[in-house]
């Protein structure tokens, strides 16, 4: 039996036998179907033409892609500790090679992912790793496509993880929409990892808000607020976003607060 990935989203589904019906993740109005059909694939697949690249951000900071991208193409990040390692989201694609190099970083004592469109093959990455926990916003529950004795459900606002490293429900995109503090990041200033919940744009001087980044639907004021509200109190000096060459090196708190003002007046204005 094959854990089957979605082409389009890059969810990863129990064993089966045959590949699932269909992807709810895509059929959500957040997400889409691929026009051509529901396309399916396999990890076995996948390794016949990729490789993960690690890139070091900064010191204890070390980015995972895949190449060629797959499925949206974002990254995860592995962040060292004192307290162990954290891996902040996840990517679809996990080799022998990638697991060699994450083991002489040291491993990953857990994992945090921002939303469902970055579950992807969370569980495989947990059980590669010692069946390291998984923690989840209960608000996204539903959307777990995969469920394992790894996830971990955390409810309320936030959740320390660790000495430097909180986790923040900011909701927006989903209900329980997530960014990471760490408070090591940035030579000490401070670092947030955003996702999409708070996009980082091309000029890498704002972020922006979105109910669906496919679909271009627009979040609402009222999100829109409570996102910036949710990471007000913490400083950060540097973003890191979802995607490769997604980073506001500096002014970040700042960066937020002035994107939301702006997206704000754009919507008053109609």
């Amino acid at each position: 039996m094959a854990r089957y990935l979605c082409v389009t989203c890059g969810t990863q589904y129990p064993e089966s036998d045959a590949p699932p019906a269909h992807c709810p993740i895509c059929e959500d109005e957040r997400q889409y179907v691929n026009p051509a059909g529901q396309q399916w694939t396999t990890l076995d697949e996948l390794q016949r033409d990729r490789r993960n690249v690690m890139t070091e951000l900064e010191p204890r900071l070390t980015a995972v892609r895949t190449e060629p991208a797959f499925a949206i193409g974002q990254r995860a990040h592995l962040i060292e500790t004192p307290e162990g390692n954290i891996l902040w989201d996840c990517i679809s694609f996990l080799d022998q090679a990638t697991i060699q190099a994450v083991q002489a970083l040291g491993g990953i004592q857990a994992i945090a992912i921002s939303h469902p469109h970055f579950y992807s093959a969370m569980v495989t990455w947990s059980r590669a790793f010692d069946d390291a926990p998984i923690y989840l916003h209960e608000d996204n529950a539903p959307w777990v496509m995969h469920p394992d004795p790894a996830v971990q459900y955390w409810r309320g606002d936030t959740l320390k993880a660790n000495a430097q490293i909180t986790l923040i429900r900011c909701g927006g995109h989903f209900d329980g929409s997530t960014a990471l503090h760490w408070s090591a990041g940035a030579e000490g200033h401070g670092a947030l990892f955003t996702a999409d919940t708070l996009f980082v744009a091309p000029d890498l001087r704002h972020v922006s808000f979105m109910y669906s980044f496919p679909n271009l639907l627009p979040l609402p004021p009222r999100r829109v607020r409570q996102v910036a509200a949710a990471v007000q109190p913490y400083h950060f000096e540097r973003i890191y976003g979802g995607w490769e060459g997604r980073v506001i090196a500096s002014g970040g708190s700042d960066a937020v607060q002035r994107s939301a003002e702006r997206y704000l007046r754009l919507i008053a204005e109609g």
